[in-house]
C-alpha cells in the first residue's frame, strides 16, 4: 500500500504473467521506503472450504457457518488420533507425529502446533522442550521472572514474532514502536548499525530493572535466535481456524470433505488416490467417472451402502487428458445412449481420449459395456475411420472379448485418473505377503514397541528434512492405512537404489511406539513388485 502511485516510490516492471507488474526491490527496501506490505495467500484449502460449504448445503438442507461451527470434543480426539489425512497444514507426516503428543484439546493448542511445526523451531529446538513441559514431564521455567507475561502461554517456550517484541517491552521497557523496530533488526542481516544501537537500548533497560551479566546475555541471545523464525502469532491463529474448519467438516461430513479435497486439486501433501482411499477407510463409498452420471468435477450422490449415505462420484474431468473445458463440455450433452452418440454430440473428442474415457470404466453402467468392450468400440468410434484401425472388421463384427480382472480394472483405474476407489494394488498380493509374515497397517498398533516387523506397501513420499540429521522419512501406504518409516543414513546408503527408486517396498525393521506415534525403524529395505503403483510426492 502506498499514499501515491508506487511508480512514485519504487521502479516497477511487468511481470511474465498478463496483467502483472512487479516491484524491482525486495521487501526489506520496500519497508524501508514506507511502503505497507500484505502477504495475501492463496490457499487451496479456501477452495476445498468453500465447495464443502456448497456442497452441504445441496444435499444435507443447510448453511454451515464456519464462523460458527461449535468447538467439539470428537474433533480434537480425531486430531490427537492423528487421523488428518486432507486436513490443512496438519497431515504431514511431521505434523502427524506430533499431534499425539501434543494432544490438543482446545483452538490454543492448534495455535502452538501450527508454529511449533516449522525448520525455525525444529532446529532451535524448541519442539522437544514445549512437547515435555505440556506433558508434565519437564518444569516451566524462566530466564527472570519478568518473561513469564510473554512467554507464559507458550510454556517459557518463544515461538511467535509477538512474544519478541513482548520480552523487549517487559525486560527493558521498550515502546511498541520500538520493540517492532527490534524484530525487524534482528530479522534482517542489512541493518548491523541499527542493530546495535537497539542492542545497547535493551541491554540499558535490561540493566534499569536488575537483569545483567550472563541473564542478560542469554535473554538476547535467546531473543536473536528466534527472531529469525518466529511465526506470527495472528497468521497462527488464522491456519488453526482452517485446521479446526477442516477437521470439523472431516469427521462430520467424510463424503463432502473428500469430494471437496478432489475438486480443489492439485493442493496439499496427499495424492488424490491417498485422499480417496483415506475416505473409503472412514466409510465414503467412492465410484469411478460415468459418462452420464459425472459431472465435470467431483459430485456427491445418494447411497444407502454409504455409512454417511452419501457417494463420491469422480468426475469426467479426472480422466486422463479430459481436462475441465471438455469435461464441461461432455456434461452439458448429457445423456448419451452410446458411444457413437457421445463422439457425435461432443466432436472435439479424440480417440485417445475416448478411450481413456473407456479406461476408466465411464461407459461400463451407462452403455452396459465391460471395459475391454467400451475400449473396443471407443478405437472403432474415436475418428470414425475403422479402416485405419488393424484387426477391427467394423462395428457389426463385435469380437467376444473376456472381462477384466479385478487386478485388471484397478490398473485401468490408476492409469486413467490416478485413482482406484476399489483396488489398492497391496490388495492383490496381500496372500502372498501374509505368507511372508507381513503386518498391515492398522495391525502395527498391536505390535509391542522394539519388536521386529516387516511391512510392505506403496510409496507415498519420500523426504528428508535439513533437521533429521541425515536421515530419510518414506512414508508407505497398503489397503489398511499409513506405514512411516524411518531410514538412517546408514540403511539409505547400504539400500539406496532400492530406497531410491522402488515405487513399492518390502521394508524389514523394529517398531518404535512409545511416544504414541508408530514408526518403523528400516534395517532392511527390498523392493515390492507390485501390479500397479502411484507417482511418490519425493523430497518437495
Amino acid at each position: 500500500m502506498c499514499d501515491r502511485p508506487i511508480i512514485e516510490v519504487c521502479p516497477v516492471e511487468w511481470g511474465r504473467m498478463a496483467n502483472r507488474s512487479v516491484l524491482q526491490w525486495d521487501k526489506d527496501d520496500c519497508a524501508a521506503a514506507g511502503l505497507v506490505k500484505f502477504d495475501l495467500l492463496g490457499l487451496g484449502m479456501l477452495s476445498a472450504l468453500s465447495n464443502a460449504v456448497s456442497l452441504i448445503s445441496e444435499h444435507r438442507g443447510y448453511e454451515l457457518d464456519l464462523a460458527t461451527i461449535p468447538q467439539e470434543d470428537d474433533v480434537y480426539s480425531m486430531l490427537c488420533r492423528a487421523d488428518t489425512v486432507g486436513v490443512f497444514q496438519v497431515e504431514s507426516r511431521a505434523q502427524m507425529s506430533t499431534l499425539p503428543r501434543l494432544k490438543p484439546r482446545r483452538f490454543y493448542d492448534l495455535v502452538v502446533e501450527i508454529a511449533l511445526i516449522r525448520p525455525g523451531p525444529i532446529q532451535g529446538g524448541s519442539v522437544h522442550p514445549y512437547i515435555r513441559r505440556r506433558n508434565g514431564l519437564e518444569p516451566i521455567t524462566y530466564l527472570h521472572p519478568l518473561l513469564e507475561n510473554s512467554l507464559g502461554k507458550t510454556l517459557g517456550v518463544p515461538l511467535f514474532q509477538e512474544q519478541l517484541m513482548q520480552m523487549a517491552i517487559d525486560v527493558a521497557g521498550f515502546t511498541a514502536s520500538e520493540a517492532d523496530q527490534l524484530r525487524q533488526a534482528m530479522g534482517s542481516k542489512r541493518s548491523q548499525a541499527r542493530m546495535e544501537r537497539l542492542k545497547v537500548r535493551l541491554y540499558q533497560g535490561m540493566a534499569e530493572r536488575g537483569i545483567t551479566d550472563a541473564i542478560a546475555d542469554e535473554i538476547f541471545l535467546k531473543m536473536a535466535a528466534f527472531a529469525n523464525y518466529g511465526f506470527p502469532e495472528s497468521h497462527s491463529v488464522s491456519f488453526a481456524y482452517l485446521v479446526y474448519s477442516s477437521s470439523y467438516i472431516k469427521l462430520h461430513e467424510p463424503a463432502v470433505f473428500c469430494a471437496a479435497l478432489l475438486n480443489a486439486q492439485p493442493m496439499g501433501f496427499w495424492s488424490p488416490h491417498t485422499l480417496v482411499r483415506d475416505a473409503r477407510r472412514h466409510g465414503v463409498v467412492v465410484r469411478t467417472p460415468d459418462i452420464n452420471a459425472s459431472g465435470h468435477e467431483a459430485t456427491l450422490e445418494v447411497c444407502s451402502e454409504s455409512e454417511t449415505g452419501l457417494a463420491v462420484r469422480l468426475g469426467v474431468g479426472s480422466v486422463r487428458g479430459i481436462g475441465s473445458e471438455l469435461a464441461r463440455d461432455i456434461a452439458s450433452h448429457r445423456p448419451y445412449t452410446s458411444i457413437e452418440e457421445l463422439v457425435a454430440r461432443v466432436p472435439a473428442l479424440s480417440r485417445k481420449q475416448v478411450e481413456a474415457l473407456a479406461t476408466a470404466g465411464a461407459f461400463t453402467d451407462s452403455f452396459g459395456d465391460d471395459r475391454r468392450h467400451a475400449l473396443w468400440e471407443a478405437g472403432a468410434h474415436g475418428h470414425g475411420d475403422v479402416a485405419h484401425l488393424h484387426g477391427i472388421m467394423g462395428l457389426n463384427s463385435r469380437p467376444t472379448l473376456p472381462g477384466m480382472e479385478p487386478v485388471e480394472e484397478a490398473i485401468a483405474d490408476l492409469w486413467a485418473t490416478g485413482i482406484s476407489p476399489d483396488g489398492h494394488p497391496t490388495i492383490f498380493l496381500r496372500e502372498q505377503l501374509a505368507a511372508k509374515g507381513v503386518v498391515t497397517a492398522d495391525g502395527l498398533p498391536a505390535v509391542p514397541h522394539k519388536d521386529r516387523v516387516l511391512v510392505a506397501g506403496i510409496v507415498t513420499h519420500r523426504q528428508r528434512p535439513m533437521s533429521a540429521r541425515g536421515a530419510t522419512f518414506i512414508s508407505l501406504e497398503d489397503e489398511t492405512g499409513l506405514i512411516n518409516v524411518v531410514c538412517s543414513k546408514g540403511c539409505w546408503a547400504r539400500y539406496r537404489s532400492v530406497a531410491r527408486d522402488a515405487s513399492a517396498l518390502l521394508v524389514r525393521g523394529r517398531v518404535e511406539s512409545a511416544t504414541g506415534v508408530i514408526n518403523i525403524v528400516a534395517e532392511q529395505l527390498l523392493p515390492l513388485f507390485a501390479p500397479a503403483t502411484i507417482p511418490s510426492r519425493d523430497f518437495r
